[in-house]
């Protein structure tokens, strides 16, 4: 059977927008079933984006299914998973028939990091990450200092005036660094995030203690909560190495790990 019509345009365009997802089939239906075999649906980790494999409690048990294996951790997940239920025994249903639904995620557990800035530190911290199974977003108004960054697939650079504005663009689940110029240019990108309300699971500014005691004062002044700035991250990297740019690099990209790693733990 075909896929329903719009089915694939939506497909493809959530995978270009490297979101998490997954499809499901109905690749077999006996007995007294809701929907068809082939029926199919999109669900990400806010729920379902399209289709439906029947409604009601089966579809219900379904997308809670497929969030699940979003938020499972990278070494617990399985990317495809094939589950038979029996609509009454299983599901809860009056009817009797039975179902066999294909589920397959893409993007799962996708590791999202965004870097406003592109100077010494940013370059090492991306020429790190890069090595990792990340997706990686460079933000900075200077086109010269991002060109001096090797693009890769999973590397996006973007150039812009105003940096803070790309903020709305973030995924919920995306590590923030800020290692921009110094902290005036920090400091917008920091006030347009908690003018959002956005609460990402890591928020982190380069620099010194100095340098977050006059961060606070002046989003305090600009009236922030002290809760939200409590959030912030600064001075950032586990305390090893050195001042030099790779040894800074390897001490956020260390801290940036276990940050991770402790956050799959809640979100699973």
């Amino acid at each position: 059977m075909p896929a329903p019509h719009g089915f694939i345009e939506t497909l493809a365009e959530m995978l270009r927008g490297g979101l998490p997802l997954v499809s499901v089939t109905m690749v077999e239906a006996i007995g007294s079933t809701p929907q068809d075999t082939g029926s199919k649906m999109i669900v990400s980790t806010e729920g379902l984006q399209y289709g439906t494999v029947g409604g009601g409690k089966i579809e219900h048990q379904a997308i809670e299914y497929a969030k699940n294996m979003l938020v499972a951790s990278a070494n617990e997940a399985s990317a495809h998973e094939l589950v038979e239920w029996n609509l009454q025994r299983d599901v809860g249903m009056t009817c009797g028939g039975v179902v066999k639904l294909f589920f397959e995620s893409y993007h799962q557990c996708v590791w999202r990091v965004a870097i406003f800035g592109a100077g010494h530190v940013a370059q090492a911290v991306i020429h790190c990450l890069k090595t990792l199974d990340c997706r990686i977003t460079c933000i900075d108004p200077r086109q010269e200092w991002l060109d001096r960054i090797e693009a890769g697939g999973q590397l996006e650079k973007f150039c812009t005036v105003e940096p803070h504005t790309q903020v709305e663009n973030l995924a919920d689940d995306t590590f923030v660094l800020c290692m921009t110029m110094g902290h005036r240019t920090d400091r917008p990108i920091l006030e347009e995030i908690f003018r959002q309300q956005r609460q990402f699971p890591y928020l982190g500014v380069i620099g010194s203690k100095s340098k977050r005691a006059v961060l606070s004062r002046e989003l305090r002044a600009a009236g922030i909560a002290q809760e939200q700035i409590d959030t912030i991250h600064c001075p950032i990297g586990l305390p090893l190495g050195t001042n030099q740019p790779g040894e800074i690099a390897v001490s956020v990209v260390a801290q940036l790990i276990e940050q991770r790693d402790a956050w799959r733990k809640v979100i699973s």
